[in-house]
């Protein structure tokens, strides 16, 4: 491979306009001084925030904790079932053999992501709002797709409480984050 020829009139970059001694030029300064008085009053809003949320007692657990974990349960049986009955009458699917196995992995995560969520731990509530956020891009992905009505009501109101228990979770998320508690050590 031939190398290229060099070009003779580069460009130079002139060094910034400042001082001598290599210092930021004024303008430069002024965003910089900004862009760290944002993040400091941002730091502060979000002390504040910290300090107003109440730390959770021993066994206690947000509503949209609760609300998230009998809907994981809820989910984690309906997966069970269908394993089981996949597995008792070997089930068929547009003419190929139901993945057994597929099924009862995503029931055991289910029901671990349930069994989190009662007790507060912080990886269950992330999990939990992961998995609401593919369902809401599912929600969104089906309503493009939406063939009658009756689908997208069906999927509009599906959407908007997902959505509802997403935004709840965020607050709870933050209660079960805080400081453990004595009773955890």
């Amino acid at each position: 491979m031939a190398e290229r020829p060099r070009r003779s009139a580069r460009k130079r970059r002139s060094p910034p306009s400042g001082n001598s001694n290599g210092d930021l030029p004024q303008e430069q300064e002024d965003g910089a001084n900004r862009m760290k008085a944002g993040y400091a009053k941002a730091e502060v809003k979000n002390q504040e925030v910290r300090e107003s949320l109440d730390p959770l007692q021993p066994g206690e657990r947000p509503n949209a904790v609760t609300v998230g974990a009998i809907f994981a349960l809820i989910t984690a049986l309906l997966l069970w079932g269908s394993t089981f009955v996949a597995l008792i009458t070997d089930a068929e699917v547009d003419g190929r053999q139901v993945n057994v196995i597929q099924w009862a992995a995503l029931a055991a995560v289910f029901t671990f992501m349930a069994f989190g969520m009662w007790k507060a731990r912080y990886w269950a509530v992330l999990g939990f709002q992961m998995l609401l956020v593919l369902l809401i891009l599912a929600c969104v992905l089906g309503l493009v797709v939406a063939a009658s009505l009756l689908q997208i009501v069906s999927t509009f109101i599906l959407l908007v409480g997902l959505s509802v228990l997403f935004f709840y979770m965020v607050k709870a998320m933050a209660r079960v984050q805080m400081p453990e508690r004595p009773g955890d050590r």
